[in-house]
This record gives structure tokens, sequence and C-alpha cells, in this order.
């Protein structure tokens, strides 16, 4: 089962973290919003306490949060998805339905990850399927040298990031194990929900870091052009934590979508 954290009294609201980056990296959002929101935070498998007792794919971990949802007899679920945790979320609604979650919000994400020639909208560095197969075979390999960097890509370039928010960056991703992640990276970078997305079920909100290192316009473009029920909230002074790096102005957001 999936190690998850309940806290709060109110409307639940369901935040699941990004690639390497457990549910503590939403302990802001817990500490802002648990008097306004029941905040169902799970360490997704590979991450956190959870770890590897379940199986490493965005399948498996959709499955397990929807249990949990199921198992808490959840309904009018606020449903937060961060980078990967999006993904995660897609699934679940592809396999299971929406009728548990009223409003969805993405951060910073794109429906694919991967670059090809007819979609140029995943990773601003250009990841295909070549690159992408090089970084796999790198994530055990070169672990040692890949969590500063993967921290440094999370917020916006050139902008000052509070210490204590860069340092839980750095210990998190650091205190990963990178067996347990390679599997669900290469589940995560196999993801293609622009289907799902073009009917998606519940009104869809995308969290953008206007100066996001991952993702960029014409992520934001596509799903303007193609998400029916969308609407677009773009941080000008965040990268693709937006949660972390303008936290105010995004507890601010899931209050009043909390709030109704």
């Amino acid at each position: 089962m999936l190690h998850i954290r309940d806290e709060g009294t109110g409307r639940p609201l369901v935040l699941i973290h990004g690639w390497s980056c457990p549910g503590r990296f939403f302990e802001g959002q817990i500490e802002a919003l648990k008097t306004d929101a029941r905040c169902i935070v799970p360490d997704l498998p590979g991450h956190g306490k959870t770890a590897g007792r379940l199986p490493l794919t965005i399948e498996a971990a959709a499955d397990a949060v929807h249990a949990a949802l199921a198992e808490r007899e959840l309904t009018e679920v606020i449903l937060c998805g961060w980078s990967m945790g999006a993904l995660v979320s897609y699934a679940m609604i592809e396999r299971h339905g929406a009728d548990r979650i009223s409003q969805f919000v993405a951060i910073d994400m794109t429906p694919k990850v991967l670059n090809d020639p007819d979609w140029q909208n995943g990773t601003l560095n250009g990841l295909n399927a070549e690159l992408n197969d090089h970084f796999l075979n790198a994530i055990v390999a070169d672990w040692a040298k890949l969590p500063a960097r993967i921290a440094r890509r999370l917020f916006a370039e050139g902008l000052p990031v509070p210490e204590c928010v860069a340092e839980l960056a750095r210990k998190e991703i650091a205190a990963a194990d990178p067996v347990l992640l390679k599997p669900m990276w290469s589940s995560l970078t196999a993801q293609d929900f622009r289907p799902l997305l073009k009917a998606f079920p519940v009104p869809f909100h995308l969290v953008a870091g206007l100066r996001s290192q991952l993702y960029g316009p014409g992520v934001h473009r596509w799903h303007a052009d193609n998400v029916p029920d969308f609407h677009f909230h773009g941080f000008e002074a965040s990268g693709h934590a937006p949660h972390m790096e303008e936290p105010d102005k995004f507890d601010s957001l899931l209050r009043n979508l909390v709030k109704g």
C-alpha cells in the first residue's frame, strides 16, 4: 500500500508529487491549507516511505491512489498533480473514471514528455527516445551527480530560492533510490495522455511556471487549444515548482478551489 499523509479537515485535497520528489515537497501546502482542506499526500511507488512496496509504474501508482480514495470514500476531490503526479492523475482518471474528482490542477506538466518529429511540446531540452535511453542508463550509474542538477532545474533560473526550499530539494532527491526511480522514469516517459486531455471530464487548471526550465509556452498553447473547460494560471516568478517558489499565490488558488 501507499504511504499517505492525511491531515486536516474539510473538502479533500489530493496532492500528488513529481519524479524523485516525494510527498514532503508539499509540506508547505499541508501547513497552509490543513485548516481549510483534508490534505491527502501520498508517496508514490519508488518514492519516500512507499519505496519498493508496489510495482514501479505510472499505472500501478494510479491504481494505488484510486484505491486510497475509495478506501476513504472521498468525493468532490480537488486533485492536484505536479509533473509526474499529473501523469499519475491522468492514468487514474483513464483507468477508473472521474466520479470522485470535481476539479483538477496540473502543475507545470505536458501530456507527453518525449519529443518526436510530430510533437515538440515535451521537455525544453529536446529529450527524445534516443536521448532518453542514454538518461535511463545513467540514472543508476551516475546518481551521485544527478540530485544537485535535478534540484537546480526545479526552480526558475536566475531568481533567488529560499535556502530552506533549495536544501529540502537537494536532500530529498539525494536520499532517493535510483534503482527504484529508473523504472518510474521509464514508465512516465512512455505515457501519452493527449487523447484523454482532449476529452477531459472535469475542469482543468494548468499552473505554469513562466520561467520553467522544463516546459515552455507551446505546452500552454496546446492545452488552451485542446482541453475543454481549461483555465490557465501563469506564475511569473516560478520555474517547474510554483507551489514552492510562489507558495502564497499557489495556496490561494487551491484554497479558492476547495471553498468552491
